[in-house]
């Protein structure tokens, strides 16, 4: 029998999710974002130093014994969204979810990924999961890396999210044993670092020819790498459920000052239905994006499931939020001075990560045993 999931939050999460907003407020205001996403450091140290360290939230994932907070997927789900509702260029997502959630699948007891995951934990290193941001889970083994029996790698993978802040890449590759995880320094690896659509979340291409990776002891790498694309899919739609909540509230903030004809604009009864229309979608997509957090922290049978679901309906509601929020702010809309744009290139480029809403939906289909839509 499948428990019913627990959509509302917890005292603790308001309390975590107060607090990331308060330092956010201070140190990352909108108009910090637009100065540094064209630079060539795009992330803010300083940023991620408080958030990481202070907060403790790049050790949220990883168990009390190994240096961690022992939060569940419930807390980290919390942080995404506010991250998504400032856009905010830290690299979260990569290091404190994808690479550790990687890590956690992983011999544990080993104390070279004991070690890993307590750098990781106390924010003294970033890490990356060398991994194609648009890899989803459900699908087979990379084998765009390979391995000799030194740990010796060769080859190359494209737009890799957040190893531009990694020190560490946790990189996927076939060896003489089969699928494995190897732990690669990134000084060793040249990056190439191409131009995104979301210039927030800068990605890097990986030549890892050449470099040498400490194998990472697991029992099944496969099911360890398949985990963490599960993990970022699920809590990645709580990141564009914040896009979407902060567009639909720019945009009601906006319509209130904005006056046309003596009027103020919010009070013309064809943009009321169109922003009522949109907070049906936020809430609806709210509830989605909680049930699949709360089912990854739960451990339920029914995760992927969960998954999916919230994947195949946020990415879109995420996107139609920004579309609406870019019309409805008119001409101030489509200017670079103005944030927005900065949400639209999130919600379309986290459309694509881990998945596009087609492979979710046919992926739903298969899980449930229904025919794919066509």
């Amino acid at each position: 029998m499948t428990t019913a999931p627990d959509l509302l939050y917890s005292d603790v999460e308001d309390d975590l999710r107060a607090a990331v907003r308060d330092v956010l407020a201070d140190r990352c205001p909108p108009s910090a974002v637009l100065a540094a996403v064209e630079t060539a450091t795009p992330y803010d140290p300083e940023l991620w130093r408080v958030l990481a360290v202070e907060l403790g939230l790049a050790g949220l994932l990883v168990p009390e014994k190994l240096g961690g907070q022992g939060a569940s997927a419930r807390e980290a789900a919390v942080v995404l969204e506010v991250l998504g509702g400032g856009a905010v260029p830290v690299p979260f997502l990569g290091s404190a979810v994808l690479a550790t959630t990687a890590l956690l699948g992983c011999d544990t007891e080993d104390a070279g990924v004991a070690a890993l995951l307590g750098r990781l934990a106390a924010g003294t290193a970033t890490a990356a999961l060398a991994v194609p941001l648009s890899a989803a889970t459900g699908g087979a083994f990379p084998t765009a890396v390979r391995a000799d029996a030194g740990g010796v790698l060769t080859g190359r993978v494209t737009s890799v999210a957040d190893a531009l802040a990694a020190d560490t890449y946790v990189v996927p590759a076939v060896g003489p044993d089969g699928p494995g995880l190897y732990e690669v320094a990134a000084a060793d690896v040249p990056a190439v670092r191409p131009v995104p659509l979301d210039l927030t979340r800068p990605l890097s291409d990986l030549d890892l020819s050449g470099v040498t990776g400490r194998p990472l002891p697991s029992a099944d790498a496969a099911a360890a790498l398949d985990r963490a694309l599960l993990t970022g899919a699920g809590l990645l739609a709580s990141e564009q459920l914040g896009v979407a909540q902060w567009c639909l509230d720019e945009t009601v903030r906006y319509l209130g000052e904005r006056h046309q004809f003596g009027r103020v604009v919010g009070s013309f009864q064809s943009l009321k239905h169109r922003l009522a229309d949109l907070w049906l979608e936020v809430v609806s997509a709210r509830s989605a994006a909680r049930g699949a957090a709360d089912s990854l922290a739960s451990g339920a049978s029914d995760v992927d499931v969960a998954v999916c679901v919230a994947q195949a309906y946020v990415a879109a509601v995420a996107v139609r939020a920004a579309e609406e929020a870019l019309q409805l702010h008119g001409g101030i809309g489509m200017t670079w001075e103005h944030p927005l744009h900065l949400f639209l290139k999130r919600a379309k480029a986290d459309e694509i990560a881990f998945g596009t809403p087609g492979l979710h939906r046919a992926r739903l289909a298969d899980l449930v045993g229904l025919p794919r839509p066509t």
